[in-house]
């Protein structure tokens, strides 16, 4: 499908991460962009200022009628839409062009150099790594990302149209509507079994995006996954890999070692060895582009992460507070290896929000053994997102097999006050559902005393 012939791009679910990314993106090329989601955001705020058309309710009748045009309007919807919802079907009633957020930023990378990141955890960071490098080297890019980078207060990077840097997304198995150059897988961990059944499922997916990756194209993997390509780790012996690693002053120092050599003092910022390994398949795959190790250098020592990825809300020789999004058991056993390696012998209370009845069904053990590693654990309510209620999964169900002797269930609105209780150094707040709302109010309390 030819994207250009559309003046009207319509987004039904336009305050998602993925979504507003691709908004932002037509916005900036020229296109007259509206949408629907479920409520206002920042996000959708920010779109507004835009010039976005947005409203929060699911009536055709409140979409602008310039929209209703079938020759003008291309329509973009997410999987997490219910196929019930009225806007939606009624563009498929009337033969409206509709297309999945995946096929669309298929359609976009598919005339550019792609570099796309797979893998079950860490592709918001990479892919925000890798867009800040190409960026500060001045390719002509694009990137979409999953999250907000802190460097440039979005979810858009925009220099250009030659290269897209993209996530590859496994979720409904979106990232086989893409045709990378170059493409690098960063995990392979069970998650989404509510789309897949089983993890052989997933696995399989994995092959089959290694496979759209264009003739002559690369692949890296991190070293010890099923895959063959070229390997990527952490003080082994994989083809690129971070050497002589170092801590100063809560900042990574590192050389990278490529098959062309040793590239010698690196500086990261970010916190947590998994940060670390997302870091060095970044400068590995901005190596193979063609950029320069100077440039690099400098480029990645300015990169100051993505919001809501071990991001610090407050920070003193006393307290500490860090916000991040992990939702997988993998994903809260790397936050507390970053946890523990930045502040050895402290204490630490863990705040964790499960998301999905279905993934704590599928990864109850995984969650428990995890979250049994902190010295304190308060658990909320688990957030639904697109999923209806499951008999017997529950968060108190989730508590009971969680051997912590300091743990409890708590209710949102007596959050503050159960944090106030704890003489943690470290404060953790962890999930994927609506526990980051509560980020800057628990952030407020802790610094007014109130």
């Amino acid at each position: 499908m030819n994207l250009k012939v559309a003046n009207n791009i319509y987004f039904i679910g336009i305050g998602g991460i993925g979504m507003s990314a691709l908004a932002r993106y037509f916005v900036t090329n020229g296109k007259n962009v509206a949408g629907y989601d479920k409520k206002a955001s920042d996000i959708t705020v920010e779109l507004e200022e835009l010039g976005v058309l947005i409203h929060f309710n699911d009536s055709v009748s409140e979409i602008d009628k310039s929209y209703l045009d079938i020759e003008e309007t291309i329509v973009v919807y997410t999987p997490a839409i219910s196929e019930s919802h009225s806007e939606l079907r009624y563009f498929r009633a009337n033969n409206f062009r509709v297309l999945k957020r995946s096929t669309v930023l298929g359609e976009i990378t598919k005339q550019t150099m792609c570099l796309a990141v797979a893998g079950t955890h860490g592709k918001t960071t990479t892919t925000s790594i890798l867009g800040h490098l190409l960026n500060q080297c001045d390719v002509p890019m694009t990137a979409f990302l999953g999250g907000i980078s802190e460097n440039y207060n979005s979810n858009l990077i925009l220099n250009g149209t030659e290269v897209t840097v993209v996530e590859a997304d496994e979720f409904d198995r979106s990232f086989l509507t893409l045709s990378p150059n170059i493409a690098c897988v960063t995990s392979m961990d069970a998650d989404h079994l509510d789309i897949y059944g089983d993890a052989s499922e997933l696995i399989k997916s994995f092959e089959d995006f290694v496979d759209c990756i264009k003739p002559n194209g690369k692949l890296f993997v991190r070293n010890g996954l099923p895959l063959d390509g070229i390997t990527y780790g952490i003080e082994d012996n994989s083809d690129y890999s971070a050497q002589n690693v170092i801590i100063e002053n809560g900042s990574y120092i590192f050389d990278l070692r490529t098959p062309n050599g040793l590239h010698k003092s690196y500086k990261f910022n970010l916190p947590g060895r998994h940060n670390l390994s997302n870091a060095t398949i970044a400068l590995a795959m901005a190596v193979e582009y063609g950029l320069a190790h100077t440039q690099l250098s400098k480029a990645l020592a300015t990169y100051r992460g993505v919001k809501r990825r071990f991001t610090y809300q407050i920070k003193t020789d006393d307290f500490v507070f860090i916000d991040d999004y992990a939702h997988h058991p993998e994903e809260i056993n790397a936050v507390h290896l970053a946890v523990r390696e930045m502040y050895p012998g402290k204490k630490v209370l863990a705040v964790f929000q499960p998301h999905l009845f279905s993934r704590t069904r599928d990864f109850v053990d995984g969650f428990a053994e995890n979250l049994s590693k902190f010295d304190e654990l308060i658990l909320l309510d688990i957030y639904p997102a697109r999923e209806l209620p499951i008999a017997g999964i529950s968060s108190k169900w989730l508590l009971s097999k969680i051997e912590n002797p300091s743990k409890k269930l708590v209710q949102k609105p007596d959050l503050v006050a159960e944090i106030k209780k704890s003489d943690a150094h470290v404060l953790l707040t962890i999930g994927a559902g609506d526990i980051g709302a509560e980020v800057k109010h628990i952030k407020s309390a802790l610094r007014d005393g109130n």
